[in-house]
């Protein structure tokens, strides 16, 4: 007996368009749940189960899209920046971008206004990262690399560059701590949410202070900026 096979079929794969955006749709919900929800109640407390429900999805879905919670929340990070390594926004600016022509007050000037639109951006960044470092050793160590490692070189590179203009006003060391410490996400967060300064108050007091600490008398201006903050 002579047994004719059929001709195999050739399957194309199913394109749908519709589909293609339900579930683009699925994915930009699940995010901003996740974001809400790790900024309210922190990334230790906020669960899978929680974020599925404030997104209209199922867990299986949240699971399969991004693979684990620490998944979401590289991918949660990576949209609020809105580049590709959220680290960028949270490192700080690079000193050697202010190196152009001007005078020392103006670089620190410069320095003032990078620092406070970065963290303006980042400050949900970090706050994730931060609460997310309690309970992940993982993420507690990128964290201690970005604001330890990564922030301290570059704000020590940018005092050692005023001190070879001989205008620094203290050891590269101790201007570098200033720097750290005035323009950290913590002092920014304090003043802005805390005190509920306004981003450009929150610039010319840093600038203000930047120049205090770090240039000597005959770099500093006379008067303070027009726009620094009364004092509380």
């Amino acid at each position: 007996m002579v047994v004719h096979m059929s001709p195999p079929v050739n399957r194309r794969a199913y394109h749908s368009p519709v589909r293609d955006e339900q579930a683009l749709a699925s994915r930009r919900r699940i995010l901003e749940a996740a974001e809400r929800l790790f900024l309210e109640i922190g990334y230790a407390r906020a669960t899978i189960k929680q974020i599925a429900r404030a997104a209209h999805v199922s867990e299986d879905l949240v699971f399969h899209s991004f693979g684990t919670k620490r998944g979401l929340l590289e991918a949660v990070m990576t949209a609020a920046a809105g580049t590709g390594d959220p680290r960028t926004a949270l490192v700080g600016p690079d000193p050697d971008g202010l190196r152009h022509e001007g005078s020392l007050r103006d670089r620190v000037a410069e320095l003032a206004t990078v620092v406070g639109d970065q963290l303006e951006r980042a400050g949900p960044l970090d706050d994730m990262l931060r609460t997310a470092a309690v309970v992940d050793p993982e993420i507690a160590g990128l964290r201690s690399e970005l604001h330890l490692q990564q922030r301290r070189r570059s704000m020590t590179r940018f005092a050692a560059w005023i001190g070879e203009r001989g205008a620094l006003r203290q050891p590269v060391e101790e201007s570098a701590a200033l720097v750290w410490t005035l323009a950290s996400p913590e002092v920014h967060q304090m003043l802005v949410d805390g005190w509920q300064w306004t981003h450009s108050q929150y610039v010319a007091w840093l600038r203000a202070n930047l120049e205090a600490a770090l240039l000597v008398a005959d770099d500093t201006p006379d008067t303070a900026p027009k726009d620094r903050p009364a004092n509380p």
